[in-house]
């Protein structure tokens, strides 16, 4: 049995319940803030302690993107998923800023009168490389453990 001090009966009634679909891993978000990288070390933890394989860490609101001249800015800091992720020896997806023009593409989605549709939005929009360089490190890295016999 493993150590549960400070784990809550969510995280273990969840762990349990990921055991019966076998899931290939979990993916853990951060932002870049030190307390924040502080309290998802723990989860990072907990997942090796019960058997979850961490398939990589993401960065949210790692930076915001001005409005008006798309200039990114680390308000918050930059670097804490990285940093964590080298630390724990698991690979880094990426970093997404806060985007206010993502927000509104989301946003505005209700309103179909220029006919435009929101998957359309999205592949014009500044975050889509980067979701998409996401995904395409998550898929290399699940493709690879099924080649190699596991997922």
């Amino acid at each position: 049995m493993c150590d549960t001090i400070g784990t809550s009966d969510e995280h273990i009634s969840l762990a349990e319940q990921l055991r019966s679909v076998s899931p290939d891993g979990a993916v853990i978000v951060t932002t870049p803030q030190a307390i924040s990288t502080a309290d998802v070390r723990k989860e990072l933890n907990f997942c090796k302690k019960v058997g979850l394989e961490i398939l990589g860490v993401v960065e949210n609101m790692s930076g915001f993107v001005c409005p008006h001249c798309s200039t990114c800015t680390n308000v918050f800091s930059s670097g804490g998923g990285a940093g964590m992720a080298e630390q724990f020896g698991v690979d880094f997806f990426g970093a997404v800023p806060i985007d206010p023009a993502f927000n509104l593409m989301l946003e505005e989605q209700k309103d179909t009168t220029d006919g435009v549709e929101l998957l359309q939005r999205y592949g014009g929009s500044k975050l889509c490389p980067v979701f998409e360089g996401i995904v395409e490190k998550l898929l290399a890295k699940t493709e690879k453990a099924v080649a190699n016999g596991g997922g």
